[in-house]
């Protein structure tokens, strides 16, 4: 009773924020709010960490950040021993789901002296935030995520990498083979599928980034958007990619937490289909030998290290932290032995352009909505609870079109670009 009565507590507290908001000003990735410093027990001996988990290790997700996390505490000194729990300072909460059973997972840790609990999906937050309202001296963070700004808790962050940079860059590999194929006349319709999880905007705005990377090799490239209504569903993941290639798509690419797509797509090449994959969050050589090109990942590592050292130094850690190639917190895998020639040299200049600015993945001279450039768009901060389609916390309005290209996680780390632009069909977008 007392866990439901909190939660109570945080939708009302939720909608009476509308005098915590947002000031106004940008987030650069590495905005502080004006809380008081986090404090510790005095160094990386004292930390002891949680992390939740939505699935386990067998989810290409839930590994990137277990890895992530480990190999943070690694550089800093922290025991991190998950098959030695007794002898380690991190203790791992698996298959939560986005329900009150992370508020329970997050009590529970506290309870168990954790002074810093992670959690790794974005239906975690809510309950993460009623966690720190009950935990004021424990710091809690939330790897994705866009209510902690507003929170008015000083406990409570949020963090996320810019995956649209390393979803361009798949882009380009894919586009380096399309290209080839067509050049060669062994496919005429360039014309690229996608599996995603939801029709959200995280989704929305990496599969956008993948084509528009496509398109940098082949402007006439299109693409169908299969939604399996799922992180993580090997089974319909495998089911939307064999719909797509059924469709013509000769190159499936994917933000779904499983190896159910690239597998689909290997057992159509080894039955003699010209088709090809591109993954995310682990590399999908192991399953898809021949058809991977390469996979979009992210670096969880940098996240955590930055926050675990602000926190062991006793430093403000930003309350919504973003950070993406420049800060090596975003890369794609090894490329595919299938990949085409001049492909590393063509991903090369990618990451070169991102990082000095002069490559915008999201160049609105690049991109059209029903044939007209896209000159304005607007982004509401407003939070909206997807289980429910309520709105939870009314936010400000931002002018996302500066200088002819959308300011991806500038206003806040999670992804919000929902433009859906030419060249691209969801087929089931509901």
């Amino acid at each position: 009773m007392k866990k439901f009565l909190a939660l109570l507590l945080t939708l009302v507290m939720a909608l009476s924020l509308v005098a915590c908001g947002s000031s106004g000003e940008e987030n650069t990735g590495d905005t502080t709010d004006d809380s008081t410093t986090e404090e510790t027990g005095g160094g990386a001996a004292d930390v002891k960490i949680g992390l939740i988990c939505v699935h386990d290790i067998n989810s290409g997700y839930d590994a990137a950040h277990i890895e992530g996390l480990t190999t943070a505490c690694e550089e800093l000194g922290i025991t991190a021993n998950a098959d030695d729990p007794a002898n380690s300072q991190v203790i791992f909460r698996y298959n939560i789901p986005e329900d009150e059973s992370c508020l329970d997972a997050a009590v529970d840790l506290a309870e168990e002296g954790c002074n810093i609990i992670f959690s790794d999906s974005y239906g975690h937050q809510m309950y993460m935030q009623q966690a720190a309202t009950d935990y004021p001296e424990v710091t809690f963070v939330a790897c994705t995520g866009d209510l902690a700004a507003n929170s008015g808790l000083d406990n409570y962050k949020n963090i996320f990498p810019y995956t649209y940079e390393s979803r361009y860059v798949s882009g380009v590999v894919a586009g380096m083979k399309l290209k080839e194929l067509m050049d060669a006349g062994t496919v005429t319709d360039p014309k690229v599928g996608y599996v995603g999880a939801y029709p959200y905007a995280e989704v929305v705005c990496g599969y956008t980034a993948f084509l528009l990377g496509i398109q940098s090799q082949v402007p006439e490239a299109h693409m169908d958007v299969q939604y399996t209504n799922s992180w993580y569903d090997p089974v319909a993941e495998g089911e939307a990619a064999n719909a797509l290639m059924a469709r013509g798509c000769v190159i499936i690419g994917q933000h779904a937490d499983s190896t159910g797509a690239p597998s689909a797509v290997q057992a159509q090449k080894d039955a003699g289909s010209v088709v090809y994959s591109v993954g995310y969050n682990i590399d999908m050589l192991s399953v898809a030998p021949t058809a991977a090109l390469t996979s979009a990942q992210n670096n969880w590592s940098v996240l955590y290290r930055d926050t675990l050292e602000k926190f062991i130094n006793g430093e403000e850690i930003p309350v919504d932290f973003a950070v993406g190639a420049s800060e090596d917190a975003v890369m794609i895998s090894k490329l595919g032995p299938e990949c085409a020639e001049g492909t590393q040299e063509a991903v090369d200049a990618a990451w070169a352009g991102i990082k000095d600015g002069s490559l915008k993945v999201f160049d609105t001279s690049k991109f059209t909505v029903g044939g007209a450039p896209v000159e304005s768009y607007t982004f509401n901060s407003s939070i909206v609870d997807f289980t429910t389609g309520n709105t939870i916390y009314e936010g400000q309005e931002y002018e996302t079109i500066v200088d002819g290209a959308f300011q991806e996680s500038v206003f806040r780390a999670a992804p919000y670009f929902d433009i859906r632009i030419d060249g691209i069909t969801e087929l089931n977008p509901s």
